[in-house]
């Protein structure tokens, strides 16, 4: 049965919770992702200003996409707009709160979840983020984190500028499709399966699953400056993006546990690509270091996360480029023969 609140004449529907998404025996199982068309079509034409990304600072699968625009020069193309949880007693989920009195001058409206109803009205799923939204029909197009990034890659292609990184090249497909759905199942969800797990089991399957993963990828970055070679690919977003947050968010949820430090490779590898600009800038620690929910006083994470300058800290130098045979650079570029006639994926 659906659940409404009035939030200034809106019918706001409550968003549903994660423990939905538990199976009998404790172990959280990630709804799919519903929306996952593609544009290009007569409805969701590729053109230059149309599309906003609504993503979070705080969840790791949306800042993929946020790094992957900054990276492919078509911030100018594709709006953009930060979304923070609703500060309301019923869980409303994402809210525009960024934008004048909370509406998105873009679409009109005040929550992500009227963009999801608007556009599917029988949708029960958890409104979630990413959400790559066409403004101009008010609807949201894809919020599928598996394929919005090659989807940015490849498909938008004909906005970027000259000279922007190919992240997703055409001879490393074939080792970048299978590598991603590695690191989904034993990294980017196997941490939020501990966190989320409602069992001694599930909880331990997860963090088995993402610690013991975290060692066999340190011991691959001990020779090779970063996933599939020497320049960085779709594969690295995804991995950093939940490097990121270990030691100041996803432990606060699964207890003690191995810093990112203990990993030395992968510690020097994560701050290798946040020194990219389009990593760093859309990198916000405080953002996901922040106290959540009822989560009881902590000093750690309360007194000193707070006044760290993680800036300068992943800033510190680093040495990952006596690994490359090209040491000068860390991207390939579109400008490359074999992507010249940039087939999608």
């Amino acid at each position: 049965m659906n659940h409404y609140v009035w939030i200034n004449g809106r019918k706001i529907r409550i968003r549903p919770s994660e423990l939905q998404e538990i199976d009998k025996d404790g172990y959280f199982r990630r709804q799919p992702n519903y929306f996952t068309e593609r544009p290009g079509t007569a409805a969701h034409p590729v053109e230059k200003d149309r599309y906003i990304l609504f993503w979070s600072t705080g969840c790791a699968w949306s800042n993929r996409a946020a790094i992957a625009i900054g990276l492919l020069g078509l911030s100018d193309s594709i709006k953009t707009e930060v979304v923070d949880w609703s500060q309301r007693p019923e869980d409303l989920g994402w809210e525009f709160v960024h934008s004048p009195e909370h509406i998105n001058p873009e679409t009109g409206a005040q929550f992500l979840s009227e963009l999801y109803y608007n556009t599917c009205p029988d949708y029960s799923g958890r409104t979630t983020v990413p959400a790559f939204v066409d403004y101009r029909t008010k609807t949201v197009v894809n919020n599928d984190f598996h394929t919005l990034t090659l989807i940015l890659e490849t498909d938008f292609r004909p906005l970027m500028p000259s000279g922007v990184p190919n992240l997703y090249p055409v001879r490393l497909r074939d080792q970048i499709d299978p590598l991603n759905g590695w690191l989904y199942q034993n990294v980017n969800d196997a941490i939020y399966r501990a966190c989320f797990s409602r069992s001694p089991q599930a909880y331990q399957e997860g963090y088995d699953t993402f610690f013991r993963s975290l060692s066999v990828l340190d011991k691959q970055l001990a020779s090779q400056r970063f996933l599939l070679g020497d320049y960085v690919t779709d594969s690295d977003i995804r991995l950093f993006t939940t490097l990121v947050r270990l030691d100041i968010n996803y432990s606060r949820h699964i207890g003690p546990c191995p810093s990112l430090k203990d990993y030395p490779c992968l510690w020097e590898y994560a701050r290798d690509l946040y020194q990219i600009p389009a990593f760093g800038r859309h990198t916000h620690f405080q953002d996901f270091a922040a106290k959540q929910g009822a989560f009881r006083f902590n000093a750690y994470y309360d007194m000193v996360v707070p006044n760290t300058d993680f800036d300068a800290l992943w800033n510190e130098p680093v040495t990952r480029s006596r690994l490359s045979k090209d040491p000068l650079h860390k991207f390939t570029y579109l400008t490359d023969k074999e992507d010249s006639a940039c087939p999608s994926i």
